[in-house]
């Protein structure tokens, strides 16, 4: 049965072909097509605005214009150039071997290698973290560890029928990482497992990618986003580009911590984990762990803690009076923790631990094949084989030095800290950036240019981390420079003093380097530059 038309809508039909007879058939087939297209152009650029900001947008925008005019570009990867020789210092490979000697050395190797380890720098007592256990090298917790790695150094956990005894040592470092940080704790809920990892950037890779499988499983999110503070590790910056996870890099507040009312700004229904760190690599300051737990348990997200650096100290810290924060299992909503055992646990380098909270979500870690010709798969961590010293390595350590020595570490580290704290800011020209909660402080100067400072302790010996953002420096404090610190504040009174009377770069310093780096408003070439660097480096 066929339904009359309403004369409303014929005398409309009429009316749109009267108007539309007087345009070109093309033109009518065109325009919709060309009206989408600059649709999707205008999404584009508002999506990168919204990404990025209109100010680092406009600023892109300009610095790719200059670039086509003829000349500049050149100039450009020139001056480059000039900069990227300057960080590679004194670099030089003449007599660098490219390929296989003829006959080889046999044990006359270790000479040469001993030679070669004389070129490395004077680092005892002089670098910013980097080496965590104390004392000299050869003896002592040094050459417990050396003997333990070297013990077991064929070994390897893939070969889990092999080598018994490394898979057991893997999983009491784990199961003792675990208990210091709350997994005996009531409010843990008693699941916490984990795995051992090459270091912390690889236990924040396998939590992040563990992280967005699991929340893809449970809330079907395809289009995975996380959010974090500008003071988070740049791993989380590596995972996202490994994982293709939309990063948010949300501003810390005025006390350099977490600011949770911005983080909450940025969650949508594609977020799957928000991060906190305890304390955070820059400042040494730790994020309001708590109040980010209840965040995500509100929204049903992922929340992973960072605590590479403070795994080994904030517990026993806690123990011995200092004000802790609660930052561990303890905390709901804390569905996953990275810490680092080759720095404040005092294990050979290259061994930290991932763990979660149940094993509901580090199933999302595994990777298992069952279609290779060369049989049935499946592995935990990012690497198959690992070295299985590494490992033994690590439980030595702490099965060595147990809760009591952790306890006279973190004793005298933080004490160390203190005073290298209260050291710092009776130095008028500087000042600390925030409160630090641990054994990091970093410091900057409204008075003098701190990475000129910074050049200075350079020549003396000391190797710190320059920070931006504002530009300061750090040092992470260590069982190396228990017995160092007054010589440091000596060296850093003196090196401002130095910069203060005779202000300007010092020929061979990097202070010209990183000030420009950090007023550059085009950020992408910083990064070209890093890239740059870090190719011809090897």
């Amino acid at each position: 049965m066929a339904f009359p038309i309403p004369p409303w809508l014929n005398q409309y039909r009429a009316s749109a072909n009267s108007f539309l007879s007087q345009y070109e058939p093309l033109i009518l087939l065109i325009t919709p097509l060309f009206s989408l297209l600059i649709a999707r152009i205008l999404q584009s650029i508002f999506l990168v605005i919204h990404e990025r900001g209109l100010k680092a947008t406009i600023i892109s925008f300009v610095m790719s214009a200059i670039k086509l005019v003829p000349g500049v570009k050149k100039y450009i990867d020139s001056e480059k150039q000039k900069i990227v020789d300057k960080l590679q210092g004194s670099s030089n490979r003449d007599g660098w071997r490219t390929e296989l000697p003829k006959t080889g050395l046999g044990d006359n190797v270790l000479v040469q290698m001993r030679d070669e380890k004389q070129k490395d720098v004077t680092w005892q007592g002089k670098c910013s973290g980097t080496v965590y256990i104390g004392g000299n090298e050869n003896e002592g917790h040094f050459s417990l560890i050396n003997e333990a790695c070297s013990m077991f150094a064929h070994t390897n956990p893939l070969h889990l029928s092999v080598f018994p005894s490394v898979v057991r040592f893997e999983a009491e470092v784990v199961a003792m990482t675990a208990a210091i940080l709350g997994s005996k704790e009531k409010a843990s809920g008693g699941q916490i497992c984990g795995n051992m990892t090459s270091g912390g950037t690889e236990s924040i890779l396998l939590a992040v990618k563990s992280s967005r499988d699991y929340m893809k499983a449970k809330k079907g999110i395809t289009k995975p986003e996380m959010i974090i503070p500008v003071s988070a590790h740049s791993a989380y910056d590596k995972a996202a580009q490994y994982f293709k996870i939309k990063l948010w890099r949300v501003p810390v507040d005025k006390e350099f911590r977490a600011d949770v009312k911005a983080i909450k700004r940025y969650i949508n229904k594609n977020t799957i984990m928000i991060v906190g760190s305890a304390p955070g690599f820059p400042h040494g300051i730790i994020d309001p762990i708590e109040e980010l737990g209840d965040l995500a348990s509100s929204y049903q997200i992922c929340f992973h803690v960072d605590l590479c650096l403070g795994g080994f100290v904030l517990p026993f810290a806690r123990k011995l009076g200092y004000p802790v924060p609660p930052f561990d299992f303890t905390v709901q909503g804390v569905t996953s923790i990275s810490v680092d055992v080759h720095k404040y646990g005092l294990a050979p380098k290259g061994t930290s631990v991932v763990l979660y909270r149940n094993r509901e979500i580090r199933k999302h870690q595994f990777v298992a094949v069952t279609e290779w010709t060369g049989g049935l798969y499946v592995s935990p961590t990012i690497a198959g084989s690992r070295a299985g010293g590494l490992i033994a390595g690590a439980w030595a350590a702490m099965i060595s030095l147990g809760s009591e020595g952790y306890l006279e570490n973190t004793k005298e580290i933080m004490e160390a800290s203190k005073r290298i704290q209260k050291g710092i800011q009776d130095i008028p020209e500087l000042f600390v950036i925030g409160r630090p909660d641990m054994s990091i402080i970093a410091f900057g100067s409204d008075v003098v240019d701190i990475f000129e400072v910074n050049d200075i302790l350079s020549s003396k010996g000391w190797h710190l981390n320059a920070l931006q953002r504002p530009n300061s420096v750090h040092i992470c404090v260590t069982l190396q420079h228990v017995s160092v610190v007054q010589i440091f504040l000596k060296d850093l009174r003196d090196s401002v003093q130095t910069v203060k009377e005779n202000p300007g770069p010092v020929n061979g310093g990097f202070a010209p380097i990183y000030g420009a780096a950090g007023k550059m408003p085009d950020r992408v070439m910083v990064q070209d530059l890093l890239v740059e660097f870090m190719d011809s480096s090897y």
